[in-house]
């Protein structure tokens, strides 16, 4: 811990020149956290495949997410870890263990219980926002931006605790909208205050990696579950160079140029940016159960329709996702050549999406099979093409 067992917040940016900001121990603790409400959101979609089971998924998906964002960007730019900023994130922790604990039947009977430790944990945040904008005059315009927007939206979910279902949940949708659109619009106001170029996208990465975890972990509970043969472990194995591929594909491209447009004031390509990785969660950990899926059902002669379209819907989105954080990292000049990446990545979303249309007939270890072959050459010609991009800068 700091020196000062009290410090008042301050503004994080450019206080290390010369140094890359790296995410603190407690801001890898609170991460834990998130590990386990991860993977009780995989538990909910793994016992309901349904339309309606995955967009529960995604429901309760999205305000777990917020919550980390929120805490992630404070940490970004006013973290002390004095003593006050350990006891609120220690609280901060205990509402989302309450929503992880709320997510089995977050959108039935435990409802409430969900409402209330999303109100707790934005009402901190809102908290730690108050305390900054007191002691960090700079940052006023700007954190008065989000306390009345971030306010409005916990508002949202505390009027809809006097309501019943479904209503409840259009005002739940009502404040994460509201609380989703709150930075739009703040270019002017962010210009002087942009999140660490180094700290940002490694938090964002670190994130990304607990999710890929939840896949792998997805894959060893779906072989340990079943008795092993040749077809779930080539089925296993699929699923691995599915989710490596994913790493690989991600961490290739992740850096911090979305970062240098929003200090120009372009705040779309950063909140683009920051958005893009909700989606990519979502479908990564959709990925890990659609795999654990299929090893079940991998002595069948064909895959059932709904866990066919659980895995090809999962991975046709992180492919999307995947070129569209691509292409935001490729906006400034010298980053114009790597569009071609994406196109790749988007050239093998269609792919996998035809195998969801059309792959009726074919059985688990085949489609997963053609799945990984998709994600696999993506990573070759990505390597293929950055090969010859150093060549071309060599002569």
């Amino acid at each position: 811990m700091n020196k000062k067992l009290w410090q008042p917040p301050r503004l994080r940016i450019g206080e290390d020149s010369g140094e890359e900001r790296r995410a603190t121990w407690l801001e890898l603790f609170y991460d834990l956290i998130f590990v386990v409400a991860i993977a009780e959101l995989a538990h909910n979609l793994s016992k309901d495949v349904s339309l309606l089971g995955v967009l529960g998924y995604v429901a309760l998906f999205i305000p777990i997410w917020s919550c980390w964002l929120g805490a992630t960007f404070y940490a970004n730019l006013f973290d002390t870890d004095d003593l006050g900023d350990r006891l609120l994130t220690l609280v901060q922790m205990m509402m989302i263990a309450a929503l992880a604990i709320n997510v089995h039947h977050g959108l039935g009977k435990s409802s409430v219980g969900f409402a209330i430790a999303y109100i707790g944990a934005r009402s901190i945040l809102i908290v730690q926002f108050l305390i900054a904008r007191y002691h960090v005059p700079v940052a006023r315009p700007l954190l008065n931006r989000y306390i009345w927007g971030f306010g409005l939206g916990a508002g949202c979910w505390l009027l809809s605790l006097f309501v019943p279902v479904p209503w409840r949940f259009a005002l739940w949708a009502l404040g994460l909208f509201i609380d989703l659109i709150t930075p739009l619009g703040t270019g002017h106001l962010a210009t002087q205050i942009t999140p660490d170029i180094s700290h940002m996208p490694e938090r964002l990465g670190l994130f990304t990696m607990i999710v890929l975890g939840e896949s792998v972990a997805a894959v060893v509970k779906g072989v340990v579950e079943k008795e092993w043969n040749v077809s779930s472990i080539i089925t296993a194995l699929m699923g691995m160079s599915i989710a490596f591929s994913f790493w690989w594909l991600y961490f290739d491209s992740i850096d911090g140029s979305p970062l240098e447009t929003m200090k120009a004031g372009k705040i779309t390509i950063f909140i683009t940016w920051v958005y893009s990785h909700l989606l990519l969660a979502i479908g990564l950990a959709a990925t890990g159960v659609g795999v654990e899926h299929v090893i079940f059902t991998s002595t069948k002669n064909v895959l059932p329709e709904k866990d066919r379209w659980l895995l090809c819907g999962a991975v046709t989105l992180c492919l999307l996702v995947l070129a569209l954080i691509n292409l935001t990292t490729c906006i400034l000049e010298k980053y114009r050549k790597g569009r071609i990446l994406s196109t790749y990545r988007l050239g093998a979303a269609g792919f996998v999406l035809v195998l969801a249309i059309a792959g009726i007939n074919l059985s688990p270890i085949f489609l997963t099979t053609l799945v990984a072959i998709a994600c696999v050459v993506t990573v070759a010609l990505d390597l293929l093409s950055r090969s010859r991009e150093q060549i071309i800068s060599q002569e």
